[in-house]
């Protein structure tokens, strides 16, 4: 949520105002879709990372206010926490060498913001979830100092009406409370945009519902949170839980989460913007002066702030964007499944991996949404986050016979969707030796079992069979993490296990 916002009090009149408002952004947006207002295809992507601060003994660093005043640049703005960061990279035509330019935007960039950091004896780290983080670090008290979050935070909670209750039971149970959202902080992702035209976006979007389990199967990296072992990709359930504004007694009733899969597969932009007013009241009723419906009558392109900032605040993995460029409007389908990290070569690996598959799926004559259950496709998901590299997935079967079969996920990103993900860069116009390179990393960790989540435990275990304290086994991972990070390796290529004796714990 990057919008601008202003805390303040909201009265009864404020929220049926909103009401109004979304209803006729709502209307604007069908007119916009009806006249054929939105962009040309431009085969534009865009790219965002979220960014841990941590010091050179793995600790988190509560001092993003202070990094960003030395960084002095717009490509990084603060997030929720003040350990973290985010980093924004221009958009850029699918096409050519693609990845190969964008690793060395980011490889310059994030190594400037580390050096930056590096002054206030603080670093960069791309994770999923900082292991070192602890139930102190995440507390009101450590949110961001910007209005946003702090209304965000304020009506979230009112909301709920009672503390956040955390309980995640993966290879260990996590049980605890919050009095804030601040848990969701620990949660650090890569946001992937595609900007897509009316017509292809409901493809998109279903394509990217279908994969996404593959997605965190190959790219999970956030096994650990307040010293437990939880799930390989625990940041989907912590997220869910700690944004909760459903006390358990709306969520025995059916209420729909915020932070949400969804439930069904789309035929139209139109209908996932629909359900976001029509299931979620407004976090934030803020109304600006745009009448968009004189816009649009006076043959403007409006704003649909409102509608944009509601959007904002409801978490679906994959997030219909309404845009504005160069006074044209368009749509883009926000990918917000893969954690941060490993390093930037594993970032890039992901994204090529999204986008070849996605654009393979969205125009194949038998679509995988027509022969998936979506009921199968989010319990991919749900069991996706819990194993990882190991996880298994329903996935309906080719050929005359057809049929949905369960099968191992590793076997169906190597001998199903890599050759998708292939046949997709190619229709995008991506140079061989990128498309080759990147999906050659996923190949990879698919064949060795890797990926940064396993890396992660099996390291931490070999620490804990040596002697090593639970805590300094977590830090110790984090550092070793922090070197291989930093020297740019895929995570398939590190070797496990810490190099040299740690002290006990």
């Amino acid at each position: 949520m990057g919008e601008k916002v202003v805390a303040g009090p909201f009265d009864l009149s404020d929220r049926q105002r909103h009401r109004d408002k979304l209803q006729q952004c709502l209307t604007g947006l069908g007119r916009l879709l009806e006249e054929k207002r939105f962009d040309r295809p431009k085969n534009l992507m865009g790219l965002e990372i979220e960014l841990n601060l941590a010091g050179a003994d793995g600790l988190p660093r509560m001092l993003n206010a202070q990094v960003l005043e030395r960084i002095a640049s717009r490509d990084f703005q603060t997030e929720l926490a003040m350990f973290n960061l985010e980093v924004n990279i221009a958009p850029h035509r699918l096409g050519g060498r693609v990845f190969d330019r964008l690793s060395e935007e980011l490889r310059t960039s994030l190594a400037y913001a580390h050096r930056k950091a590096g002054e206030l004896d603080a670093g960069i780290v791309m994770i999923g979830i900082l292991p070192t983080l602890g139930r102190d670090d995440l507390v009101s008290s450590n949110l961001s100092d910007v209005d946003r979050y702090t209304l965000l935070n304020d009506q979230i909670v009112a909301a709920r009406g009672e503390e956040f209750k955390l309980d995640i039971d993966g290879v260990e149970r996590l049980v605890c409370t919050s009095g804030s959202i601040a848990p969701e902080a620990a949660c650090t992702s890569v946001q992937l945009h595609l900007q897509v035209t009316p017509e292809r976006f409901p493809d998109v979007w279903n394509a990217a519902q279908a994969v996404t389990a593959a997605q965190i199967a190959v790219g999970a990296n956030a096994p650990f949170l307040f010293g437990h072992e939880l799930w390989r990709e625990s940041r989907p359930p912590l997220f869910l839980q700690s944004t909760d504004t459903r006390p358990p007694e709306l969520q025995a009733q059916g209420v729909r989460p915020r932070t949400w899969f969804g439930e069904r597969w789309i035929s139209s932009a139109y209908d996932l913007f629909e359900e976001n007013l029509r299931f979620f009241p407004a976090l934030l009723p803020i109304c600006d002066d745009e009448d968009p419906l004189r816009v649009i009558d006076e043959g403007g392109v409006p704003r649909l702030s409102e509608l944009s900032l509601h959007n904002g605040t409801v978490y679906r993995w994959n997030r219909p964007v309404y845009g504005i460029a160069d006074g044209v409007p368009h749509l883009r389908v926000e990918n917000r499944v893969l954690p941060a990290g490993p390093t930037i070569t594993d970032v890039l690996a992901n994204a090529a991996f999204y986008y070849g598959v996605v654009r393979s799926l969205a125009e194949e004559s038998r679509p995988v949404w027509t022969r998936l259950p979506f009921e199968d496709a989010a319990a991919n998901f749900d069991e996706a986050c819990r194993h990882g590299i190991e996880a298994r997935l329903r996935w309906p079967r080719r050929g005359r016979y057809g049929g949905v079969v369960e099968v191992d996920a590793v076997s169906l990103v190597r001998d199903e969707l890599l050759p998708l993900a292939e046949a997709g860069l190619t229709a995008w116009g991506v140079e061989p030796a990128d498309r080759d390179f990147y999906l050659g990393v996923i190949e990879e960790r698919c064949r060795r079992r890797v990926n940064g989540a396993s890396w992660q435990a099996e390291t931490f275990h070999r620490a804990l069979e040596k002697g090593i304290g639970r805590d300094a086994a977590l830090a110790a991972t984090t550092r070793r993490y922090c070197e291989l990070m930093h020297s740019g390796e895929p995570v398939h290529s590190w070797p496990v296990g810490l190099p040299e004796p740690v002290p006990l714990g």
